[in-house]
């Protein structure tokens, strides 16, 4: 099974020297990717500070990974994904979709630094305890709101077979029988979210102000 790999090369600047810094990467990039036999599906670089992580070419590196079967990213060294916190933050990214580095620097796959991996187990155990904490909130929802008498079977929708979780459109019939059963905004996300769809407090609140001022308008007019 062929193993594929992203190159990504990052200059700071635009400068003459830069430039040519630039396309030495790419080419002893290339030159590691045949030592290891990965094939390159993309070759990605970005003329930015190691510092900003709005740049166009992480992003475009962080979106193929995600969504593409891609075993590693082939780069100089570490601080050409980023430094400071930046750099931990876009390693967290990478090593969350299982994909392995690989820098010239070391002629192989990376060897983190003892502090950089100390942190990265935090920030890993952090997020673990944020997703349990999550699901903690959904599950109390759906309690709270199927002791209240709110039956989803009866009032959502069934998904279509392959669906997937996230939906657009927010189900106002049942944000409003939640509100009316006492729940909060963020208890009435939490459970659609449990229910695949994608929705926030914010959203919740808002739908459900835009359901009561358009009820409130009906109501006036039948009054008139």
């Amino acid at each position: 099974m062929e193993k594929t790999a992203i190159i990504y090369a990052r200059v700071s600047t635009e400068k003459e020297t830069q430039v040519t810094s630039l396309a030495r990467q790419k080419e002893e990039l290339l030159d590691l990717a045949n030592m290891y036999q990965f094939q390159v599906k993309a070759v990605i670089e970005d003329r930015s500070s190691g510092f900003e992580i709005e740049r166009d070419g992480i992003l475009e590196l962080l979106d193929i990974i995600r969504n593409e079967d891609i075993d590693a990213i082939l780069i100089q060294d570490e601080t050409r994904l980023g430094r400071g916190n930046a750099k931990i933050a876009i390693l967290r990214c990478i090593f969350k979709e299982n994909v392995k580095i690989y820098t010239i620097s070391h002629q192989g796959e990376l060897s983190l630094a003892e502090s950089d991996s100390m942190v990265l187990d935090i920030v890993a155990i952090v997020e673990e305890y944020q997703r349990k904490i999550h699901n903690i909130k959904i599950k109390r929802g759906m309690k709270k709101a199927i002791r209240n008498g709110y039956r989803p079977e009866k009032n959502l929708p069934e998904r279509s077979e392959g669906s997937g979780r996230s939906r657009i459109e927010a189900p106002i019939n049942e944000i409003v029988s939640l509100r009316n059963n006492g729940l909060t905004f963020g208890e009435i996300a939490s459970t659609l979210r449990g229910f695949g769809y994608d929705i926030s407090k914010a959203t919740v609140h808002r739908r459900y102000k835009e359901y009561m001022e358009t009820e409130e308008t009906e109501s006036k007019k039948l009054d008139i």
